[in-house]
């Protein structure tokens, strides 16, 4: 695990961070013309050692012919987030992270460290494929392809409606006093995981059981083990914080296209590969494929799997995981 620190770094939302700081790991050898990069943005409530299972010899990303590196989004809890940053604080303080900031601070550790100025592929997942249109959009002649896996450029109004149960949960608890947490928000991180697992598995998972094949005894195992003991190892206000980042996710919503989101797509060089779940609740396929239909080279190929949101993650799936090692490696060999 690395860090990079940046001074006084400049937020979109108008904070500094006198020192904003960036962990990554990386796999691999970079080459000698530093052409095998591949950028791999966290998702979610994810840090680095819960996403790159995918990084194997034969696994999605191979670091035997690429230098695959992951960087921590802001507001994950090992780069600048609420729980390690004094002056990080919340919305309600009118602080807040953005991709363009994630981006802006991802581009800066890539040149200071490496001498990094290209991009084989940017890969990303959730939050992470929300990045990596960033990173075609605001450095389009630099990224040579996208696999944006179950995301948006943009967050839809449906969208929207998810974040904003997942946010009231949590600030709802007796424990919340405004800014902040007086305890353990308990009431909260169990509505919360509730929540989430009712949208990012889809009905049709549900109803086959299929969490039965991993040890557990009944739902509420599931629910209990399976996503709220996941949730209550992270700090609630980075949860909080990381929400704050994906509700203003607009490709459009910075200082280069003003708001002007179809520009901010067609502007999008990268031969882009656009790979929703069929059954995915927040990121659907009908928006995945619109916005597809914007990039001037990109291909639509939806993951058909009953796993929602979760089919672009499959560490527990090797079906889906398969489907979308084929798919990255035939965009990568062209």
């Amino acid at each position: 695990m690395n860090v990079f620190a940046i001074e006084n770094f400049q937020l979109q939302c108008g904070a500094i961070l006198p020192q904003a700081q960036l962990v990554y790991q990386t796999y691999g050898e970079l080459n000698r013309d530093r052409s095998n990069v591949i950028l791999y943005p966290t998702s979610y409530g994810a840090q680095h050692t819960d996403i790159d299972w995918l990084v194997s010899n034969d696994g999605i990303l191979t670091p035997t012919k690429w230098f695959i590196i992951i960087i921590n989004m802001f507001g994950n809890g090992l780069s600048s987030s609420p729980s390690n940053c004094g002056d990080c604080g919340l919305a309600e303080q009118g602080f807040w992270f953005t991709h363009l900031d994630n981006v802006t601070a991802q581009e800066q550790l890539l040149g200071e460290v490496f001498g990094i100025e290209r991009l084989a592929l940017v890969y990303g997942w959730s939050m992470g494929a929300q990045q990596a249109y960033h990173w075609g959009a605001l450095y389009s002649d630099r990224v040579e392809r996208i696999a944006a896996i179950c995301g948006t450029a943009k967050t839809t109004d449906h969208n929207r409606i998810f974040l904003e149960s997942l946010r009231y949960s949590l600030t709802g608890d007796p424990t919340w006093n405004g800014t902040g947490f007086d305890g353990i928000p308990d009431r909260g991180f169990r509505t919360f995981a509730r929540i989430y697992a009712s949208w990012a598995a889809s009905q049709a998972f549900y109803r086959e059981g299929l969490y039965y094949q991993f040890g557990y005894e009944s739902l509420e195992d599931y629910l209990l083990r399976g996503w709220e003991a996941g949730y209550r190892k992270r700090d609630p206000r980075n949860l909080i914080a990381m929400i704050d980042t994906w509700l203003r996710c607009d490709l459009s919503d910075n200082p280069v296209y003003k708001s002007d989101y179809v520009l901010s797509m067609k502007t999008i060089q990268a031969k882009t590969l656009v790979m929703p779940s069929t059954s995915d609740l927040y990121f659907t396929p009908e928006d995945c494929d619109r916005e597809a239909a914007l990039i001037p080279n990109s291909s639509y190929l939806p993951i058909p799997s009953i796993w929602g949101h979760r089919a672009g993650n499959p560490y527990q799936n090797p079906e889906d995981a398969e489907f979308i090692r084929q798919a990255v490696w035939a965009l990568l060999s062209g």
